[in-house]
């Protein structure tokens, strides 16, 4: 029967924890009542009071009351170290230097390699295009690459807005510092691949006249893999929504945050292709790792721990026999 109370007091318990969300995070102090019951003793009240400051859980004559001291102010989710995220944020901006060297020493198109691209050649080189691309290809827009560097500018932007916000702004430099590390991270990974990797942009497949022959064999031509407008749009749009979230975990508005954060790189993925910049591959996978990267950046630097807690309980049962455990309490 011990056995069997303990182990629905540690259900119950970490149950009713799971149901709990904070927006802030906390200081937990657990204060343990250890006065005397005996069998006997009639169970006054069973049952949980809940309010933002206390649970208490009640037994005859027993009492288990943690209390939450929450920390002045408003505090962080999570934590900067000047050791590890200087290193990090130094070495994202020196790759991002590094892979833009490599980009601007790419070379242009020899006149054998820009045969492919004309006359009776240019079919078969469009037909050696995978299935899924090969539908762009041709595709040269000006106005939309013009177009498409509004959304593109919002979503820089866009992540400072969160200053207005109580919470972050007491924080700004270690939102200011995760930022910046998010992008230099976004930039390494882009300029890298963008600088090593040769593919051709759609608007090289474009032997209609509208397109340049020069701009056609320029290197600029030869980076499409991967695209870096939508890689570092989405890093922005996501990196402001998962802030957002973990600041104000309550908030009704963390749903149009996260559609924000969805609906401006997509538009800015619509008008690349539209524009002849990439191909539908090439903005997935700038979508897919820039928003990967803005929420990984900060959900790697949040606090460790306090979500988990490890406490002694104990109490009468409703037969009477008394109990003494420990729980342990994961807060979703």
């Amino acid at each position: 029967m011990r056995k069997t109370t303990l182990l629905l007091a540690l259900i119950f318990v970490t149950q009713i924890n799971a149901q709990q969300n904070s927006p802030k995070q906390t200081t937990t102090n657990f204060v343990f009542n250890t006065n005397a019951t005996t069998a006997q003793d009639s169970i006054v009240s069973n049952g949980l009071t809940l309010n933002s400051n206390k649970s208490a859980f009640y037994t005859s004559g027993n009492q288990l009351d943690f209390n939450e001291n929450e920390i002045e102010g408003n505090p962080s989710p999570y934590e900067w170290k000047w050791v590890r995220d200087g290193i990090w944020t130094g070495a994202g901006l020196a790759g991002a230097a590094i892979g833009l060297k490599i980009i601007q020493e790419k070379d242009d198109l020899t006149d054998e390699e820009f045969a492919q691209y004309q006359g009776e050649n240019l079919q078969q080189t469009i037909d050696d295009i995978n299935g899924i691309d090969r539908w762009a290809a041709g595709n040269h827009s000006e106005s939309a690459s013009k177009l498409s560097d509004i959304p593109f500018a919002v979503s820089f932007v866009a992540p400072f807005a969160l200053l207005f916000d109580d919470g972050i702004n007491d924080h700004t430099g270690q939102f200011l510092g995760l930022y910046l590390e998010t992008m230099a991270t976004t930039a390494t990974m882009y300029t890298l691949t963008a600088g090593l990797i040769d593919r051709s942009r759609p608007y090289v497949y474009d032997d209609s006249g509208d397109t340049a022959d020069s701009r056609r064999r320029k290197n600029n031509g030869q980076r499409s893999f991967y695209a870096g407008h939508v890689a570092a749009s989405a890093s922005a749009t996501f990196f402001a929504a998962k802030v957002y979230n973990d600041f104000n975990p309550d908030s009704p508005g963390r749903v149009w945050m996260w559609a924000g954060a969805a609906a401006i790189p997509a538009g800015v993925a619509y008008l690349r292709i539209e524009a002849g910049q990439h191909f539908l591959t090439d903005v997935t996978l700038g979508y897919v790792l820039g928003a990967a990267t803005g929420i990984l950046v900060p959900e790697l630097h949040k606090r460790k721990g306090d979500n988990v807690q490890i406490y002694p309980s104990g109490g009468t049962a409703f037969n009477g026999d008394q109990y003494k455990s420990m729980v342990f309490s994961y807060t979703f």
